[in-house]
């Protein structure tokens, strides 16, 4: 089956081997099941992860008599000696593991830092043992302005694994991000969520000027095989992407069941950011997506590259890029279409 292509590149993962962190998760196989879709002749596929049971469920689904690429390495991301021997022959890294919940990050704060950021460190510390030749990891606007831990984590990972490309040495690697918004139909995301609250009689509101932005797991996808495909290294790709108000949201899901204004939990913002105004003077806006670039000699001459040729474009120095100040936003039936194309296809709001 083919997947609608949301960006323009050219890539082929035939014959490669492939290694994905936490891919036992919803980002993860939906990238694996991609992978086998478009690149049948992948070299291997390992799904590294801490969780057995997601395991043997998930090799149900991609059984090994049918998909013999596909190899399941369990591990723990903070254990470096794991990795190292997880990546052996690898040539691909997709760093998808993460503690996400922001309200458990809050609360087991030493545990989020141990996987979040130690965890980084490590999985960029065995990919440069090995001979890896390209590395992508997973952000969240959370780590952009953040305000929780689970946030504040994953902007420093960013930062670890921009810095990387700086400690190569003569290695032929590559380690870029991609950051994005809430993951349409993901574990743990609010329309899941609502979907099922709406068979109590009742969603439960944080704020009514709450916004997020919205993206789907295919697009999730879609913008790693990108950085995959164009990646130099040191770039943090940033989707652009609609944002939906929470009320409408909640409209759009049960419009005749009643709503309830519970306040904000601890760590949580109004509006989300992707781009903040300081990371301005160092963004390039292309057609689609943007890119946050390092702050160093090399990438300002790549910049100068892209300007130049037309393919991107400076934004202002005191451009931002939040949910609240959106200027492409969902309405209830966009929201029930996306739901009935990514989750059900038989909603019924």
């Amino acid at each position: 089956m083919k997947m609608k292509k949301f960006y323009d590149y050219s890539l082929d993962l035939n014959g490669k081997a492939i290694l994905v962190t936490g891919g036992t998760g919803s980002f993860g196989k939906k990238f694996v099941q991609t992978v086998l879709d478009q690149y049948p002749k992948v070299k291997r596929l390992v799904i590294f992860s801490r969780d057995e049971l997601k395991q043997y469920e998930m090799s149900l689904q991609f059984p090994n008599s049918k998909y013999p690429c596909i190899r399941f390495f369990l591990g723990d991301v903070r254990d470096k000696d794991r990795l190292v021997r997880a990546m052996e022959g690898i040539d691909i890294v997709i760093h998808a593991a993460a503690l996400k919940q922001v309200p458990a990050a809050e609360y087991n704060p030493t545990e989020c830092i141990k996987t979040n950021v130690n965890g980084a460190e490590n999985i960029i510390e065995a990919c440069l043992a090995n001979q890896v030749k390209h590395v992508v990891a997973l952000s969240t606007d959370k780590a952009a302005a953040p305000i929780n831990l689970y946030g504040a984590t994953k902007l420093c990972s960013d930062k670890l694994f921009v810095a990387a490309n700086n400690i190569k040495g003569h290695r032929d690697i590559r380690f870029s991000v991609v950051r994005y918004g809430n993951v349409m139909g993901s574990r743990g995301s609010v329309i899941p969520f609502f979907l099922e609250k709406k068979k109590s009689g009742m969603l439960p509101i944080t704020h009514e000027e709450m916004s997020r932005f919205n993206i789907s797991l295919e697009q999730g996808v879609d913008l790693v095989m990108l950085a995959i495909a164009n990646s130099n290294g040191g770039e943090l790709y940033v989707p652009k992407l609609p944002s939906y108000n929470i009320m409408t949201l909640a409209k759009a899901i049960a419009p005749n069941v009643k709503t309830e204004i519970v306040g904000v939990r601890p760590g949580e913002k109004i509006h989300e950011d992707m781009i903040t105004p300081s990371d301005a003077l160092n963004t390039l806006e292309f057609e689609k997506y943007f890119i946050i670039y390092p702050n160093n000699e090399g990438w300002s001459k790549m910049a100068e590259g892209y300007l130049s040729s037309g393919k991107a474009k400076k934004v202002n120095y005191d451009f931002g890029y939040n949910s609240g100040k959106n200027d492409h936003w969902l309405n209830e039936e966009d929201i029930r279409t996306l739901i009935r194309e990514h989750i059900d296809p038989d909603f019924k709001p």
